[in-house]
């Protein structure tokens, strides 16, 4: 056959082929996310964690959008912790990586580009269920990022069952 047919014959197959496989995928997605009661919990966890060890911290969960969804300062936490522990949790989320992790990823320690709000030091973490990304979580006001990460971890343990055992 000629290439000139050839080639008409493959796009007519695919044009046939693609649109059944198109009509096979799903029109909705369901997307998997934290509840309220949940994000709940895990602030109020992380925050007991950090007054255990003597620490004042601010603690934000955020859904897998990036978007706050609990807040907590602690009656000594100053005003400035609301802000970082927030970016904690976007950067988390939006990377799906513990921002400890993200250290040295980048030129600038604390931007990227033109983005604005990440914040790429130790104390925050994604939350995942039933290998989806679900939330994130960012602590702010330990005198370390590292002591930040250990209060969210801690924090994490009070809905760690539900969060293993969750199907999606």
């Amino acid at each position: 056959m000629p290439r000139k047919l050839n080639l008409i014959l493959a796009a007519l197959l695919a044009g046939t082929v693609l649109p059944a496989a198109a009509a096979e995928a799903p029109v909705v997605v369901k997307i998997p996310r934290l509840t309220l009661e949940a994000a709940q919990k895990l602030a109020g966890a992380t925050v007991a964690a950090c007054r255990k060890g003597g620490l004042q911290v601010a603690v934000t969960v955020v859904d897998r959008n990036g978007d706050a969804m609990v807040v907590m300062r602690d009656t000594l936490a100053s005003e400035v912790t609301l802000e970082i522990s927030r970016q904690k949790a976007y950067t988390a989320v939006n990377f799906n990586a513990a921002t400890s992790a993200l250290r040295g990823r980048f030129p600038e320690p604390h931007s990227v580009g033109k983005v604005q709000g990440l914040v790429f030091s130790a104390g925050g973490l994604p939350i995942e269920a039933a290998g989806n990304i679900v939330a994130g979580v960012g602590v702010s006001g330990a005198p370390s990022g590292e002591q930040d990460e250990a209060c969210a971890r801690e924090g994490l343990k009070a809905i760690q069952f539900e969060l293993d055992t969750a199907s999606l």
